[in-house]
């Protein structure tokens, strides 16, 4: 009696795990594609009206106003085609919930850990990953968070049955967060409120700068003795990686950019960058790009103009920057609508084409994956999405397809068959 309840808990738990587990990766794609009379989003700023797109083993082949269909046929008719939206330096598949431990794999104990590598932590099984997709979001950069070195990023899709499938770029990057040139006054500790000078700046950015002259020694000594940090550092040096620093006034950003240019790093990526407007000339003359940060946020100081952060990215793209959004102090959940934050930069005047830009042809070449996702372009992967209106509009982005490398993908998530059910309830069907 007692062996059948065990069994029986067993084949529960099994049927539970059935219904609440991710939706299984979707198979590669065998027969070629052709979807028909769409207006096609192309990702750098143009639209092709009445457009077919062809795509077989995984590959646009064929894109235009006059191309001749091939396979299955999807019609398309006033619907859009977008390229899947990419969502950079998140921590998507590291952090399932903030209250459960064991779920939380984003940060690691230590300062300076580059060689902590987020692949091989992510869960390709997030139910929170798996959210991204009905909304276009269909790549990301998974990156770790905390210390001041938070390790080596790298860039996946979000359909696959391990890290291994996922992964698109491995070890793409390193995560810096610059010191801050001021601190908020801890009250707990007796310290007045408010902004005051970090008296530990000069000290902090000293130890970064040793950090990095010592890593780069290391890749030019000849000693045998192993050190992995300086070791995952060597990306930086040669071009192969690029260093992603977190900062976001004036002075942390010029002494930044400075100082790690001259410690011999060529590829450069801001994110946030709250003050980058006003040395948008700097960061041209040194080709550096920017991932703005949250944009729905109320503005730092009183003296800020009230819309400031909704406009950030329109002020930056209007100086000549490469800009992408990178929706930083939202929860990884809220990635989800990262379409939408770019919409709301349209409604402070940006073209809208400009705007999904952010979210596809600037962020791929942002990240270095430009050659072949982000925009819409024969011979580039068939990662993309038709949705029944404006991708960057909640009211009217349903997706009704949805192709990784050209796999139809699944677009159910816990949230639609929740969706399903508490509407069949509403509707009385």
């Amino acid at each position: 009696m007692k062996k059948t309840k065990y069994i029986f808990i067993i084949i529960l738990l099994g049927l539970i795990g059935k219904f609440h587990a991710q939706q299984t990766p979707a198979d590669k794609q065998t027969e070629t594609i052709s979807i028909t009379g769409a207006t096609a989003h192309i990702g750098d700023g143009t639209i092709v009206e009445n457009c077919t797109l062809v795509f077989e083993d995984g590959k646009i082949t064929a894109l235009g106003s006059s191309i001749s269909t091939k396979g299955t046929i999807i019609d398309a008719s006033g619907k859009h085609v977008y390229p899947g939206f990419i969502a950079p330096a998140k921590s998507l598949g590291l952090l399932e919930v903030d209250a459960v431990r064991a779920s939380d794999d984003q940060d690691e104990i230590g300062d300076f850990i580059p060689h902590v590598r987020s692949l091989i932590a992510y869960n390709a099984e997030s139910k929170v990953v798996e959210s991204m997709r009905p909304n276009g979001v269909l790549i990301g950069q998974i990156a770790p968070q905390g210390g001041r070195i938070s390790g080596t990023s790298s860039i996946v899709q979000f359909d696959a049955w391990n890290w291994e499938d996922a992964a698109i770029k491995v070890d793409d990057g390193i995560h810096l967060n610059w010191p801050s040139a001021y601190r908020r006054g801890r009250w707990w500790l007796g310290e007045p409120r408010g902004l005051s000078p970090n008296k530990d700046y000069q000290k902090q950015l000293n130890e970064v700068v040793d950090f990095f002259n010592s890593s780069k020694a290391y890749g030019t000594g000849s000693s045998n003795e192993m050190n992995l940090a300086f070791k995952a550092m060597q990306g930086l040096f040669n071009g192969t990686q690029k260093l992603y620093v977190y900062a976001e006034r004036e002075k942390e950003i010029i002494d930044a950019i400075s100082t790690l240019k001259n410690t011999g790093i060529p590829e450069i990526v801001l994110i946030g960058g709250y003050e980058a407007p006003k040395i948008s000339g700097f960061l041209k003359e040194n080709n550096i790009p920017v991932l703005v940060g949250y944009t729905h946020d109320l503005p730092n100081f009183d003296d800020d103009d009230y819309d400031y952060p909704y406009k950030l990215p329109k002020l930056l793209m209007d100086a000549g920057l490469t800009v992408g959004l990178q929706n930083a102090h939202a929860e990884n959940f809220q990635t989800r609508n990262l379409p939408f934050y770019a919409g709301q930069v349209v409604g402070q005047g940006m073209d809208k084409e400009k705007a999904l830009q952010m979210l596809t042809g600037n962020t791929a070449k942002i990240l270095g994956i430009d050659a072949n996702y982000g925009t819409l372009a024969v011979g580039k992967s068939a990662t993309l999405f038709i949705s029944e209106g404006d991708a960057l509009d909640m009211r009217t982005n349903i997706l009704s397809h949805a192709f990784i490398d050209g796999r139809n993908i699944s677009l159910e998530t816990h949230q639609t068959e929740l969706w399903k059910r508490y509407m069949g309830k509403y509707t009385g069907k």
